[in-house]
């Protein structure tokens, strides 16, 4: 057997990255005046916004009797808790607790809970997880959503995996299943297979399919062709820790899409997509069509990677061969580097070094 064309990963704990922004919950989860408790990285983190439309995150624990703040409610500006009223701002410092007297020594705004990073952005609310071994880390911007004009119109879809972060990611970015996992008369069958060669070219913190004709055997984007009649172009972006973007432009028209997987738990994962386009404006229903095959395709991923996982549960070596799993294969070089680059303080050592050609058949 040929070592240059198989190589054996051993199965390893998952970890996730810290220092990034990870999505927490959508805008339209989050009204003024109210609250969300979610868990990221297997971190309890509450959300919340001001009737002003401030919106702050912090530890889902209230420090005095554990209680999970999201149980609570907004008071003013603070969150209050549902126990004993304990209330704290945004800044994540106690601004009251109701059962002391007034000559008590306790100084409620000496209490405090860790507070993080909070923005809004492409319709959700983003939280930075930030990296305990990089306590200067400047934090950083929320990674946007390419939008190269508007109008548009944009959707958002999201499912729970129960899958390791790894293994989520790496479904995310597989070129070759699409004709046995997604086969559809309308999109890819297995029939329709062919050779496919793609340039790919180092980015920073991830990788880049560089801008090339859509596939041959995609209905849609032959239907998009076939509208517009200009060239037509997709480019397809990894980038750490967890972000595809896919853009596909024909002149000043567009479709801009992004799928994060976001781990919840170590054996649990949420994918994150969103798509904005600004063609097809005079498609009645078009959110509802689009959202109903985004939903089709993540479905039928789901599906895919839950069954994959029963098998995982035995912790099989796992082949990665030739082309079709380079992406897979840098990934986890990429996390890698990253790692050891947080470790050493040294720059990242990019493992996609130039501009390569791959090669494989979907």
């Amino acid at each position: 057997m040929n070592s240059d064309l198989i190589t054996e990963i051993k199965h390893s704990k998952n970890a996730p990255l810290f220092g990034f922004w990870y999505p927490a919950c959508l805008s339209s989860d989050l009204a003024p005046d109210s609250l969300k408790g979610t868990v990221l990285l297997g971190l309890p983190i509450l959300v919340c916004k001001t009737a002003q439309g401030a919106v702050a995150a912090m530890r889902d624990i209230c420090p005095h009797r554990g209680m999970p703040l999201s149980f609570g409610k907004m008071n003013g500006n603070c969150v209050e808790c549902a126990y004993h009223g304990w209330r704290f701002d945004q800044a994540g410092r106690c601004q009251g607790i109701p059962a002391l007297v007034a000559d008590s020594p306790i100084q409620a705004d000496k209490i405090g809970i860790t507070t993080y990073a909070c923005r809004e952005q492409d319709g959700y609310v983003w939280v930075f997880i930030p990296d305990p071994q990089q306590p200067n880390q400047i934090v950083p911007e929320v990674p946007a959503l390419p939008l190269p004009s508007s109008p548009y119109r944009m959707i958002h879809i999201s499912t729970l995996l129960d899958c390791t972060i790894d293994d989520g990611i790496v479904g995310l970015m597989d070129p070759a299943h699409g004709p046995f996992v997604h086969q559809s008369s309308w999109w890819r069958t297995q029939a329709s297979m062919h050779e496919k060669a793609k340039a790919f070219e180092p980015i920073p913190n991830g990788f880049r399919m560089s801008p090339h004709a859509p596939s041959k055997n995609s209905g849609p984007y032959k239907l998009f062709n076939m509208l517009y009649g200009a060239p037509l172009t997709t480019t397809i972006d990894f980038v750490l820790p967890n972000q595809r973007f896919e853009f596909v432009q024909c002149g000043s028209l567009f479709v801009s899409t992004r799928a994060t997987v976001t781990p919840i738990t170590d054996q649990q994962c949420r994918i994150d997509f969103t798509a904005a386009w600004n063609c097809l404006g005079w498609l009645p229903f078009s959110k509802t069509i689009f959202r109903y095959f985004a939903n089709v395709f993540m479905r039928q991923d789901r599906e895919a990677m839950e069954r994959q996982t029963v098998g995982l549960r035995y912790k099989p070596s796992l082949m990665l061969i030739d082309d079709a799993d380079k992406p897979a294969k840098w990934y986890y070089k990429l996390k890698a580097a990253h790692l050891a680059a947080v470790q050493t303080g040294q720059p990242l050592d990019h493992p996609l070094k130039e501009r390569v050609t791959l090669r494989w058949k979907s």
